[in-house]
């Protein structure tokens, strides 16, 4: 049976605080290639599988699965990205967010100095909140490359890309700062909110 493809989502976004439409534009078509290169390496890994020829000493086989874990990688988290963002930003920090950086970083002050301070890192990647599913705390990662340094199963709660493409058409390579405290002006902390499992929302599924 084949796989059905992936199709790049449309995100309604304009007007951000110090992020031009242009790096939009510009990102949105990143993000649609990643969509691309994920359905073609799917497909051609399927076709290997469909005629019985997959083998890991196979090189082709091999660099088309590593391959897929960077583009598929690449694909989730810019949807991950895009959704957190709203122009000039959309509610507030909830009660229930506040709480869980308490707990894990004494504070919603401290969290996001910490977090910004991974998104500084030289180098490029990914700084993200993630939360345990099982402890339900809180803590900060380096992502490189989409799919290194992944935390296996924990969740996303807010994503920010710091790959130069994000920030270069608005900013110098060393501004990268200037263009983490535009992306905190512009966070859609109600998502944030949905993302975050908390002990009533997990009553509520059980």
């Amino acid at each position: 049976m084949a796989q059905s493809p992936y199709k790049a989502k449309q995100f309604k976004l304009g007007g951000l605080l110090g992020i031009s439409d242009q790096t939009l534009e510009m990102h949105f078509g990143l993000y649609e290639g990643y969509v691309k290169n994920t359905n073609l390496l799917m497909e051609q890994i399927f076709a290997i599988i469909r005629k019985k020829q997959a083998s890991g000493q196979d090189p082709a086989y091999a660099e088309l699965t590593r391959r897929l874990g960077f583009e598929f990688g690449g694909m989730v988290l810019h949807e991950y990205y895009f959704e957190n963002l709203a122009a000039k930003g959309k509610g507030s920090p909830s009660t229930d967010f506040k709480r869980a950086l308490e707990q894990s970083f004494d504070g919603f002050e401290n969290w996001q100095r910490a977090f910004a301070a991974v998104g500084e890192m030289r180098g490029v990647g990914w700084a993200i909140l993630y939360q345990d599913p099982v402890t339900e705390r809180l803590s900060n990662h380096w992502i490189a490359l989409h799919q290194d340094g992944v935390p296996s199963g924990f969740k996303l709660i807010l994503v920010m890309d710091v790959w130069e493409h994000a920030f270069l058409l608005d900013y110098k390579p060393a501004q990268r700062g200037k263009y983490i405290e535009a992306f905190f002006q512009n966070v859609d902390w109600e998502v944030v909110h949905r993302r975050l499992a908390t002990p009533a929302a997990v009553r509520a599924v059980a």
